[in-house]
C-alpha cells in the first residue's frame, strides 16, 4: 500500500469532494480519483460511496480512516522530530488554541518569549474547531477539551475559572438586593448556536428570568458589551482582571471553571523548540494564577 494513495484517501474523506481535494493538494481531480481507485484495487473493497453531493465513506472506508489517521499521524511525528529534534530551540511551531487565549493571555507575553528565542517562529492558530494534532496541523495545542487519542501527550496545564461580571456603572443604574445580584438585571448571552458551551449552559440552568439584553457569537464581543454598560456577562477570570471597570457580581465558585491541556505528539517531546513553547505556555498560566 502507498502512503501517498492513504494521504488522498484522508484528504477526499475530509472534503468529501474530489474538485476540492484536488485544489488543496494542488493536482488534477483525474489524479485524485485515480489515488482512490489504486487504494480501492489494492484493499478489494469500495471505500466511497459515490454520489451527487458528495463522496462518502463506506463501513470499510470509514474503518480505514483511523488507520489512516495514525498513520499520517506518525508520518508527521517523525518529519517533526527530525526538524527539531536536536537539542537547537529553533525552526517552527504550529500553536493551537482557542482565540481568548491567544488575544488576552498569549499574544500579550510574545515579545519576551521572541527575545529568549529568537530563532522560534511561532504560528498561532485559532480555528481549533477543525485544527487536529494528531492530523499535524499544529504541534502542540492549549486546549480547554481533553484530546482522547493515545498518540498525544496531554498533561493538565491550569484551570481557567469564570465569573459573572458587569460594569460599576450598570450595577449602580441597576441595584439588587445582595441575596439576589441577578434580580432585575439583564445578561449578554450567547447565540443559541453556541448553547452547548459551558457558559451559555450555566447562564441556561442557573438564570430564570432570561432577559437578554445582547446575543453574540464570540466572547470578545460579550466583553465589549458588559464594558458598554449593557449587563452581565459569564467572562473568563483572567479577562475580567484586566478590565478594571468591571465588578465581580457572581464569584467563580458558584459559577464554573474549565480545566485547561497541553497537548502534543508523544514524539515531539524531545524537541527543544516544542520544550520552549510549553515552557513559555505554563509560565503565563502561573502568572495569570491559572496553573
Amino acid at each position: 500500500m502507498d502512503w501517498n494513495d492513504l494521504r488522498f484517501f484522508l484528504a477526499v474523506a475530509r472534503t468529501s469532494s474530489l474538485t476540492k481535494t484536488a485544489a488543496t493538494l494542488k493536482v488534477s481531480q483525474s489524479t485524485v480519483s485515480r489515488r482512490i481507485n489504486a487504494l480501492e484495487s489494492s484493499l478489494r473493497t469500495s471505500l466511497f460511496l459515490h454520489h451527487q453531493t458528495g463522496y462518502f465513506l463506506t463501513d470499510a472506508g470509514q474503518a480505514l480512516l483511523s488507520y489512516a489517521e495514525e498513520v499520517e499521524s506518525r508520518i508527521g511525528a517523525l518529519e517533526h522530530a527530525f526538524a527539531g529534534g536536536d537539542g537547537e530551540a529553533a525552526g517552527t511551531v504550529r500553536l493551537a488554541t482557542a482565540e481568548t487565549l491567544a488575544n488576552h493571555l498569549i499574544i500579550p507575553a510574545l515579545p519576551q518569549f521572541q527575545e529568549d528565542y529568537p530563532a522560534i517562529r511561532l504560528e498561532l492558530i485559532t480555528g481549533v474547531n477543525t485544527v487536529s494534532v494528531v492530523r499535524n496541523d499544529a504541534d502542540i495545542a492549549l486546549r480547554l477539551v481533553r484530546p482522547e487519542q493515545n498518540t498525544l501527550k496531554i498533561r493538565k496545564a491550569g484551570v481557567m475559572a469564570s465569573a459573572v461580571y458587569a460594569a460599576e456603572r450598570y450595577l449602580r443604574a441597576h441595584p439588587a438586593p445582595e441575596d439576589a445580584p441577578l434580580s432585575g438585571r439583564r445578561f449578554i448571552t450567547w447565540d443559541s448556536s453556541f448553547s452547548h458551551l459551558p457558559a451559555a449552559r450555566w447562564f441556561d440552568e442557573q438564570v430564570e428570568d432570561k432577559t437578554s439584553a445582547l446575543a453574540t457569537t464570540s466572547l470578545v464581543t460579550q466583553l465589549s458589551a458588559v464594558n458598554a454598560g449593557l449587563g452581565l456577562a459569564v467572562l473568563p477570570c483572567f479577562i475580567a482582571a484586566q478590565q478594571p471597570e468591571l465588578i465581580e457580581v457572581i464569584p467563580p465558585d458558584r459559577v464554573l471553571s474549565e480545566d485547561l491541556w497541553l497537548v502534543t505528539h508523544a514524539d515531539l517531546i524531545a524537541s527543544a523548540r516544542i520544550k520552549a513553547v510549553a515552557e513559555f505556555l505554563m509560565t503565563i498560566l502561573n502568572r495569570a494564577n491559572m496553573a
